[in-house]
């Protein structure tokens, strides 16, 4: 049982965890950041079947996953937790996705039951058990044991205890912004491993599971089936299995980006919310030079900060991404200027060139310039 000046702990912890939370990395190519999370792996097989061991069923589908979005989602950057055989604490995990201002965080599991005959695939995002004597509080607790071989876990973790399930109270707490689009992800995930690999459905569930606990983007943990169910521990394993259930998770992220793309298109320009001009009002006789210097997958809220940080702040939608500039000028000279001292902060801040709307070439830009001067 946790005491109570220790549950008054967790629960300012959580509070501060919740409020806090930190903004998204700029990828400098302005790509989808996507941390896939193979479960388990090292001195932790997870669930074990005879030879089969979970950590070499989600690594194997997790990889291979990765491998379609690398190949075929070029806006996408996808980044792993692990891509070998080794032990990644929970919070380690999370942790590298913080770091990487990640969007979307996919943890990828094997389920495991006594009842042999439990079967089926299934996907949770964080949130407070439907039911604490349910199968999800049990497979939660499962998973989140994993914290039992990890060096001062009690400090990582603000106490939580994974063999008592009222440790589970301080998921009661959490109020995670990224819920709607975790279910969002979450459904077009389960939807896909059951259209797309034909397997049973076991629905999408919330649970207090640690790692997506600690993960400060939308996230999910995906339970692929039992390992514990010898037929589906065969599927698993197999190559059909590696390749069907990877094309399912593969099928579910591109839905996904196809919807968080389609969001982007609808969203109002910054630059009109603020008063700043439209780009077609732009001088026509002479290019416009900016300075480009961060890119996001989302506006930005007009009341932001970073809008008012330099004169002349804008943004244009390229490839799903808004990348914003400040600085619109005629004068060549001044924009490098504006660009010295934009770098002070944005080491990473360039120029960029617009010319009847259109988005030039510096090179080219200054060369018509120089014609119409």
């Amino acid at each position: 049982m946790i005491k109570a000046n220790k549950l008054l702990s967790i629960i300012a912890t959580i509070t501060l965890l919740t409020v806090a939370t930190p903004a998204r990395a700029i990828d400098d190519q302005g790509r989808f950041v996507l941390v896939i999370d193979p479960g388990h792996g090292g001195k932790d097989p997870g669930a074990v079947n005879g030879k089969n061991q979970e950590k070499t069923i989600n690594l194997n589908i997790a990889l291979k996953m990765g491998k379609l979005i690398e190949d075929n989602c070029k806006n996408v950057k996808v980044i792993y937790t692990r891509k070998t055989d080794v032990f990644v604490e929970l919070y380690k995990r999370a942790d590298i996705a913080n770091k990487a201002g990640a969007d979307m965080f996919i943890s990828v599991h094997t389920n495991s039951a006594k009842n042999k005959s439990a079967y089926g695939a299934e996907t949770y995002l964080l949130g407070v058990e439907e039911n604490r004597t349910s199968a999800n509080l049990n497979a939660a607790l499962e998973e989140n044991k994993a914290i039992l071989l990890e060096n001062d876990y009690q400090t990582h973790y603000e106490g939580y205890d994974p063999n008592s399930p009222e440790s589970m109270i301080i998921f009661e707490f959490m109020q995670n912004e990224y819920q709607k689009e975790s279910l969002k992800m979450a459904s077009f995930t389960q939807d896909q491993m059951v259209k797309s690999a034909k397997r049973p459905d076991r629905g999408v569930h919330q649970a207090g599971y640690l790692v997506l606990w600690k993960s400060t983007m939308p996230s999910i943990l995906i339970e692929l089936g039992f390992i514990s169910n010898d037929a589906e521990c065969k599927y698993l394993v197999s190559q059909k299995g590696i390749d069907e259930m990877s094309q399912s998770l593969y099928n579910a992220f591109k839905d996904y980006l196809d919807y968080h793309n389609k969001l982007l298109e609808k969203a109002v320009p910054v630059a009109q919310a603020i008063g700043n001009k439209p780009a077609d009002e732009v001088k026509k006789e002479l290019p416009v030079y900016k300075v480009q210097f961060m890119s996001l997958k989302t506006p930005l809220k007009k009341t932001d900060k970073r809008l008012k940080a330099y004169s002349d702040v804008d943004y244009y939608s390229e490839d799903g991404v808004c990348k914003y500039t400040c600085g619109d000028t005629t004068d060549y000279d001044a924009i490098l200027k504006t660009k010295t001292e934009v770098q002070k902060k944005y080491k990473d801040a360039f120029v960029i060139a617009v010319y009847e709307g259109k988005k030039i070439s510096v090179k080219e830009a200054r060369e018509i310039a120089s014609k119409n001067k």
